[in-house]
């Protein structure tokens, strides 16, 4: 059969019934724009959260408290509830520890934050001026919290963008303003320039305040939370988390590194397992998008079945005056391609118009990727080839003369 007569042929044929043709394709349709919005979902997520860690801070490693051990050792509670870092490891590990570029001390806790008129409840980091080059925070207004503010227990405070504007109003200039937290005045410093981003622990939505006065007047505690320590260049963390490693636990008096009291964590190890989850939620969502392309190529299958059916006589005559099996079968088999392609075309600039909608209005970050596209139409061949095999080959088999006497 030439080309230009299968052309002609299938066009003819779908044209022939417009709207079973259409209620074919439009399951492959849904099923092929479902599975692009999912996947973009997934990707759009995946991509956030890379740069929200990213935004942490360069060549970053996180020491956090391990388990805490109750009842004789038996009985731990969950990671990070432990208090046994103080700032005296911070201070070892900038003094000993190899390629360290600066560490930053951190205690922080939620807390109630009250000027007159407004409050807010959020995120109070005790920290130190290092926290400026380990984390990448600027300062947009007034200046940060200095070596003398932590040597002082000064009662100061540098507030996230996002704090300003909830307790001040959007870009006024808080400086020399008066807050309290805890029942406790602070008195306004500076303004950090907005990084975006929320999760994480989003910097425009915290209070950064000395770590002495946090200890002292807050958490009314020696131990703090988190040390962050940034590595001289990315070639290095490893070794200096091995460093930091076998220095804490000779600090802590710990012979088993299975027993360490605390964890260390780079950002490579939070990208990786952030990246595994969001994949895996990725294929979860695409899975569940995928159903509906399995109901689409069941409804091309039964279309071609019934097209079958009610072409006997057609097929016959075909056969009688000379057509192969392979004419047969190619013809019904470029027939049913075609719908899914035309479905898989029509189906990407749905998920496309979907992902667009998703972001636009429901404030998801979406990313529709080539990946998705070449999936797409990947797929729209397979559902093709597969469901309109089987009634291709019925008609291929038919017999001529059993053909030609159907009614």
């Amino acid at each position: 059969m030439k080309i230009f007569d299968l052309i002609e042929e299938t066009t003819s044929a779908i044209s022939a019934n417009k709207l079973r043709s259409g209620l074919t394709i439009l399951g492959i349709v849904i099923g092929i724009g479902s599975v692009i919005a999912m996947i973009s979902i997934g990707q759009g997520a995946s991509g956030t959260i890379q740069s929200n860690i990213q935004a942490m801070g360069s060549n970053l490693i996180t020491v956090m408290p391990g388990f805490q051990r109750t009842a004789g050792q038996m009985v731990m509670a969950g990671r990070g509830t432990a208090q046994t870092l103080t700032f005296e490891d911070s201070q070892a590990i900038e003094k000993e520890a190899s390629y360290v570029q600066a560490v930053a001390p951190e205690l922080s806790r939620r807390y109630q934050i009250v000027t007159k008129g407004a409050n807010t409840n959020t995120q109070v980091v005790g920290t130190t001026p290092s926290y400026l080059s380990v984390r990448n925070v600027e300062i947009e207004q007034g200046s940060f919290i200095s070596g003398q503010n932590v040597n002082n227990l000064a009662k100061v405070a540098v507030l996230g963008s996002t704090v300003r504007d909830d307790l001040f109003g959007e870009g006024a200039n808080p400086v020399g303003e008066t807050i309290r937290i805890s029942g406790i005045n602070f008195k306004v410093i500076g303004v950090t320039k907005s990084k975006g981003g929320t999760g994480f622990g989003s910097q425009d939505e915290m209070v950064f305040i000395p770590i002495t006065t946090a200890q002292k007047f807050l958490a009314g505690s020696n131990y703090i939370s988190t040390i962050s320590v940034q590595a001289q260049n990315p070639q290095v963390m490893n070794q200096l988390k091995t460093e930091i490693t076998s220095l804490l636990l000779q600090r802590h008096n710990i012979s088993d590194p299975q027993l360490a009291d605390f964890s260390v964590l780079s950002q490579e190890d939070i990208l990786g397992a952030a990246t595994s989850i969001t994949n895996t939620m990725t294929v979860l969502l695409a899975a569940i998008a995928g159903i509906s392309l399995v109901v689409g190529g069941i409804g091309i299958m039964n279309m071609m079945m019934t097209t079958v059916t009610e072409r006997t006589r057609e097929i016959g005559l075909k056969k009688a005056i000379g057509a192969k099996r392979s004419d047969i079968n190619i013809q019904f088999l470029t027939e049913a391609v075609t719908l899914t392609f035309i479905g898989g075309f029509l189906g990407i600039i749905l998920g496309w118009i979907l992902a667009f909608g998703i972001s636009t209005f429901g404030g998801i970050t979406t990313k529709v990727s080539p990946f998705s596209i070449i999936l797409a139409f990947s797929v729209s061949a397979i559902i093709g080839i597969g469901f309109g095999f089987w009634p291709a080959q019925k008609a291929a088999k038919l017999n001529p003369i059993e053909a030609l006497r159907y009614e």
